[in-house]
This record gives C-alpha cells, sequence and structure tokens, in this order.
C-alpha cells in the first residue's frame, strides 16, 4: 500500500521520508496526524481513509469508508477528532474518529450547498462549520445543532477560505480573483472589504494570526502578502512560481512561508526580511523604507510616447517617427525603477529579491549597474517535489509536510533542513 523512504540527509533540502499511493483517483484533500504517525485522506475515488504508520515503517488504512459520491474537500479538528467531508454533490458529511484513528463513526450531515463543495472549515471555539461551493454561497452553520447560520453570495464560486477567530472575519478568495473580508455574526455577515491583486483567481488563502497578515496565492504564478492588523493597506508580491500556485502553509515561529504549484515546485520564502516591493490595496504603489531607515520609492509604471532612456519613439508615436523618420520601437518597463524604455535599453535581466523578484527580470542597464551583490541575494530557496501538486498541508510540531499530486500519491517529507 505504501513504501517507506529511506530519507538520504542533504543538506538544506526537505528530505522525503515515505510515499502513500493505492489511489484510484486524485487525492482531493489530506492531513497529516498531529503527534501521531499518521494521514487522513480523501479523494475523488469517493474513499475517505486514516492510514497509520505500522512496525514495518509503511503506511496502512486503518480506516477505509467508501462515501456516496467523490469527495472535494475536508477540516479535521485534532482536538475533538472530528472530520468534516465536503461532497461532490454539496452535502458535507460529519465524522469522529476514535482515539486510536481504528474507527469513524459518523455524527451529522449538513445539506449545505447545491452543487459541489470547493472548501469546508471547522472552527472549534466559535462551533461553526464554515463552507464555499461552486454554488457561489459561502454558508456558515453551528456544528451543535447542525442549523444553518447564514449565507453570503459570492460573485464567482470560491477556492479559498481562512477565518480569524478573534475578529471574526471570514477572508474569501473566488475565481475572479478577488479576496472579499466579511464580518461574521451569529445568525448575519456584512461585508467589511474586498479587495483585488492579482490578474488571476485565487487558488489558495493563508491566515497568520500572529503577524495579521494574509497570504493569497493565484493561477497568475504570484502570490501576495496583505497587511490586514497593520492597518496600513499595503500588500508586498512574490514571484517564484512557474505555474498556478496550489497551497500556502506559513510557519510563524520561523517567519518563513510554504508555497507549492502545480508544476511541483515547492518554495520556502524568508519573510523575515524588509522588503521593498509594496503597493497599495488599490494596486499603486507606495513609499518604504529600506532596513536602514533610508526612503526607497517603490516604482510605478510610467506612461512615455518615447524611450526614457534614449529618446527613441515608440510604434504609436507616429509624429515623432515620421519627423525623425525612425522606425518605432516597442515600450517595455523596468521593474527596479519603472522607466519606460525600449528593448537596448533594457537588455539586462536581474533578480531583486527584495522587491519580490527571486526569479531574473527585466531591468534597464543603468539599474542593472546598481543592483549589488547583496541586493541579490536570494529570500527564498527552490525544491522540486517531483510530482504535479493539488494540496499541500504543513504540521508545524514534527516540521512534516504532506504533498498530494496528480500522479495519485501522497508525499511526505521532513521540513525541518529548510523550516528552521
Amino acid at each position: 500500500m505504501a513504501s517507506d523512504i529511506q530519507p538520504q540527509p542533504q543538506a538544506r533540502k526537505p528530505c522525503l521520508l515515505s510515499k502513500i499511493e493505492a489511489f484510484q483517483e486524485v487525492v482531493s484533500t489530506a492531513v497529516i496526524i498531529p503527534k501521531e504517525d499518521g494521514v487522513i485522506s480523501v479523494s475523488e475515488d469517493r474513499t475517505i481513509r486514516v492510514w497509520l504508520k505500522r512496525d514495518s515503517g509503511q503506511y496502512w488504512p486503518s480506516v477505509y469508508h467508501t462515501m456516496p459520491s467523490s469527495c472535494s474537500c475536508m477540516s479535521f479538528n485534532p482536538e475533538t477528532r472530528r472530520l468534516s467531508v465536503g461532497m461532490d454533490t454539496g452535502t458535507i458529511c460529519e465524522f469522529v474518529l476514535a482515539e486510536d484513528y481504528n474507527k469513524m463513526t459518523p455524527a451529522r450531515t449538513y445539506q449545505a450547498h447545491q452543487s459541489r463543495v470547493t472548501v469546508v472549515l471547522f472552527v472549534l471555539e466559535m462551533e461553526w462549520l464554515l463552507s464555499t461551493s461552486q454554488d457561489k454561497n459561502f454558508t456558515w452553520h453551528c456544528s451543535e445543532s447542525g442549523q444553518q447560520l447564514g449565507t453570503y453570495r459570492t460573485s464567482a464560486w470560491v477556492s479559498g477560505l481562512q477565518f480569524d477567530v478573534e475578529t471574526r472575519h471570514a477572508f474569501v478568495g473566488d475565481q475572479s480573483g478577488q479576496v472579499t473580508i466579511l464580518k461574521l455574526e451569529q445568525d448575519s455577515c456584512s461585508l467589511v472589504t474586498t479587495f483585488k491583486g492579482h490578474t488571476g483567481n485565487v487558488t489558495a488563502l493563508c491566515w497568520d494570526p500572529v503577524q495579521r497578515v494574509l497570504f493569497s496565492g493565484s493561477s497568475d504564478h504570484s502570490i501576495i502578502m496583505w497587511d490586514i492588523g497593520g492597518r496600513k493597506g499595503t500588500a508586498i508580491e512574490l514571484q517564484g512560481h512557474n505555474d498556478k500556485v496550489q497551497g500556502l502553509c506559513y510557519a510563524s515561529h520561523t517567519r518563513q512561508l510554504i508555497s507549492c504549484s502545480a508544476d511541483g515546485g515547492i518554495v520556502i520564502w524568508n519573510m523575515d526580511v524588509t522588503r521593498q516591493e509594496v503597493r497599495d490595496m488599490d494596486g499603486t504603489r507606495q513609499e518604504v523604507r529600506d532596513m536602514d531607515g533610508t526612503r526607497q520609492e517603490t516604482p510605478e509604471w510610467l506612461d512615455s510616447d518615447s524611450c526614457q532612456k534614449c529618446e527613441q519613439p515608440f510604434f504609436w508615436n507616429f509624429k515623432q517617427m515620421w519627423d525623425s523618420k525612425k522606425i518605432g520601437l516597442r515600450q517595455h518597463h523596468c521593474r527596479k525603477c519603472g522607466q519606460a524604455v525600449c528593448g537596448k535599453c533594457s537588455s539586462k535581466r536581474s533578480t531583486i529579491p527584495l522587491m519580490g523578484f527571486e526569479f531574473e527580470v527585466r531591468v534597464c542597464d543603468s539599474c542593472y549597474e546598481s543592483i549589488s551583490d547583496e541586493d541579490r541575494a536570494p529570500t527564498a530557496t527552490f525544491h522540486d517535489s517531483k510530482h504535479s501538486i493539488v494540496h499541500m498541508h504543513y504540521e508545524p510540531t514534527a516540521g512534516n509536510l504532506l504533498t498530494s499530486g496528480t500522479d495519485k500519491v501522497i508525499k511526505l517529507w521532513d521540513m525541518t533542513p529548510v523550516v528552521s
């Protein structure tokens, strides 16, 4: 059923511990059971399985339960051992696991939605069950009575959901690329604000209640860190993936963000640095300060009819083209200063990690000369999981990471070499 991998220690790299196989379809969601050598998985093959590590070192299912339809998502609460499973039909089924994780007892069924459940989230402190669906409804139920407390209609179906217990704020990310903040009450909710920074749909959300920041990942390959608690109305963009972001986890004790993408990439971001690429939540840049306190004006992309370096006309500037008898050039922008430049004046590429660019981007020749080796020092590390990731879960107690892929395989990783 599952093979045990003998770890090959490598400095500063995630170490593959085990692989769990034997699924007929893709695993929709899986979680590591804290303080146990165990994994819970729900799959498109309609199964709920609890995997426990045996003396042989292999993971075998102690619970194998078949549902009437595909399982789309789940939420597991270790304190109560309550498992909430979202279904393709819109139903949410709740179970309670035995202390030894060898038995699962049905507890309640919620007729929550009209179509596939996309996210389910159990909040123990409120005794609420939050859920979203492709029917574009965000709902919350009382987990004690099973009664629906409220619902909110979104403009697009929701693909990301987080909740802050202290303020009762729900963070809802949808397919339009928008993030909505709702204030939940016992039987009503109010719209706090909405903001949009992604050009693609929101694929993942992660909330850190300590720093009070929200991370959003998108199909546009980017991650944005939204400063919610600081009340500065700013956001930092991170560019480090070549495919859509599939999962986000934040290790608050080390201030590191773990992200994964559909191409199998796992990125560990050091968030304990002062980054320069800061913008308002309405999309405009704003001034920030470097770590030494000096002012750093972050760039807006400037408009110009000609290159702001060599003054050659761009291809729509017919008058200057006619007067100078020159062919119009294509416009580009320097990612560091924001000036509109031609290809000849921006022939260089450079990483600018403190501005969020971990990959090389276009910069003008003068900015290239101003970027030091220290400025190019990476603030993230990059790793290959060797399977196309659809879901990720991080368990901070043991420092282990779980990834499930389109190859119908779950992989367990020791992240302590890179998250520390």
